[in-house]
Parts: C-alpha cells; sequence; structure tokens
C-alpha cells in the first residue's frame, strides 16, 4: 500500500522545510549516481566506500572510535572480488549520524522515503512551524538510529537513509490527524485506490515493522533496519503527544473537520 495523498489540512501553507529535505536528499542521490557512473548505484565499490563513510555504523557510535578499513565487495577485470577499502571518515562519528539521513541505496529507497515524506510531512510542518519541525525531524533520525543501534552496537555496516526520520513523521500525524483520510494505492493482484483512515493505514504499516524487527531478533535479516522505522515511530507519537499537551488539546481527537479538498502528492 502506497500513500499518494491527503486531506489538505495545513490549508494551502508551504512546507518550505520539506521542500528542503526533499531536495537535499535528491542532491546526494545525484551525487551517488556521479560515483557509480551509472542509473545505479547499488553495485558500486565507489558508492558502497561512501555509504561506509558518511553512513552511521553503530560500532562507531557506541565505542567512539572509528572504523578506517573493511572488506567491501568489488571488481576485478570485471570479476566480483572482495577489496580492501579505506571508509575512514572526514568526520566524527556522531556527525555521520546526521549525514547518514540523507544517503539511499537505490531509486525505490529514496523515492519510497520522499513520497511518505511528501504525503505526511507539510500537515505537521504546518503544526509545529518551519524550525521546530526540522529540529523534530532530525531529532526522530537520531532516535531511530539508536534504536536500530542497540540492538547490535558491535555491527560495522553502515544505517542510511531517511526512513527513521519519516517514521517520525508518520507517528506524529497518527497522533495530530488519526482519522484523516489518506488516498492509498493498493497493488494486490490488482491495482485500485481506496482512502484510508490513518490509524488503519499507519497502525497496519507500525505493526508489520514490529513483527518484521521481533524477527530480526531471531535471525532473520533482508537489510531493512526496522527498529529504526519503530523507533522513528514511537519518538513522533511521543512528541506529538506532548505538543497536545501543551496546546491543551485532547490527546486523542474524537473527531476532526472532513474537507473534501485533496492533495494529491504525485512521486517527486
Amino acid at each position: 500500500m502506497l500513500p499518494i495523498g491527503d486531506q489538505n489540512i495545513g490549508h494551502g501553507a508551504k512546507p518550505y522545510i520539506v521542500y528542503a529535505i526533499i531536495g537535499l536528499n535528491g542532491l546526494v542521490f545525484l551525487y551517488e549516481l556521479m560515483l557509480a557512473g551509472s542509473i545505479f548505484v547499488s553495485n558500486s565499490f565507489d558508492v558502497t566506500q561512501f555509504f561506509h563513510k558518511w553512513g552511521a555504523i553503530p560500532k562507531e557510535l557506541f565505542s567512539g572510535r572509528e572504523q578506517t578499513h573493511a572488506i567491501l565487495p568489488g571488481q576485478y577485470m570485471g570479476l566480483p572480488i572482495p577489496l580492501r577499502a579505506d571508509i575512514s571518515s572526514p568526520v566524527t562519528p556522531w556527525v555521520t549520524a546526521f549525514s547518514s539521513m540523507f544517503i539511499h541505496s537505490g531509486w525505490i529507497h529514496l523515492s519510497s522515503n520522499m513520497l511518505y515524506l511528501w504525503v505526511f510531512g507539510d500537515n505537521i510542518e504546518f503544526k509545529f512551524g518551519h524550525f521546530k519541525f526540522l529540529v523534530f525531524y532530525i531529532a526522530s533520525g537520531l532516535a531511530a538510529i539508536f534504536a536500530q543501534s542497540i540492538f547490535d552496537t558491535e555491527s560495522i555496516s553502515p544505517m542510511i537513509g531517511a526512513s527513521g526520520a519519516i517514521s517520525g513523521v508518520t507517528g506524529a500525524y497518527l497522533v495530530l490527524f488519526p482519522f484523516s483520510k489518506i488516498r492509498t494505492l493498493v497493488i494486490f493482484y490488482f491495482i485500485t485506490v481506496v482512502h484510508l483512515p490513518t490509524i488503519v493505514l499507519l497502525g497496519f504499516w507500525f505493526i508489520l515493522q514490529l513483527l518484521k524487527g521481533i524477527g530480526t531478533l531471531g535471525g532473520f535479516d533482508d537489510g531493512v533496519a526496522y527498529w529504526a522505522h519503530i523507533g522513528g515511530f514511537i519518538a513522533g507519537i511521543v512528541v506529538a503527544t506532548f505538543y497536545n499537551l501543551v496546546k491543551g488539546n485532547p490527546l486523542w481527537p474524537r473527531r476532526q473537520s472532513q474537507r473534501n479538498d485533496w492533495t494529491i502528492h504525485p512521486y517527486p
């Protein structure tokens, strides 16, 4: 299920921070394409090295010591071969916790993350304000990195992607707009568009992340940082709940204004 639009609760306010984040992610991905010399980045030795230099590595974050070399998959004369690579970063490990939020491993990784940010981010930015939204976004990303890292503090695999921070945005959206209708593309033996309440769409998404996260504790690993999604989502719920307390709003709105105008969000 892919969200492609929501009710325009922001009343037309411009989400400048959302625009800037999407633009910055796009520029970083363009740099990755230049490194790869191809429209695909996943099989490039230079891009993999870039991930290790600028991604968040749990062992570095918890030990405070930088990893300087790693054996990465490479090619020699067209044949796959492991190569020793310099992965030392020009910045401290904690700076990579910030830079990792703007790096993506491929087109699907980038487009799916930006789609979720495009759909849900504008209304949260409208609620929090531009600067507070930026602080919230970064804080959610850091919470997500911590949540993923705590389960394997010795891992030297880099964490990359905006999904942890965007999970924080969706968690806040669930609390602030639980009954907003989300225009959702459903692809399951058929293709259709349905209007789902936030609580249904994001509730299903969170349960799926939780089940797969628990699966990783039993050895299941498909390369997705499910605990980062979970940690970011919970951080968003906590912040939005605190926001409601400060503003004197109901902690869980019983009913919201149901406007008929929609914001259609195509892939950015």
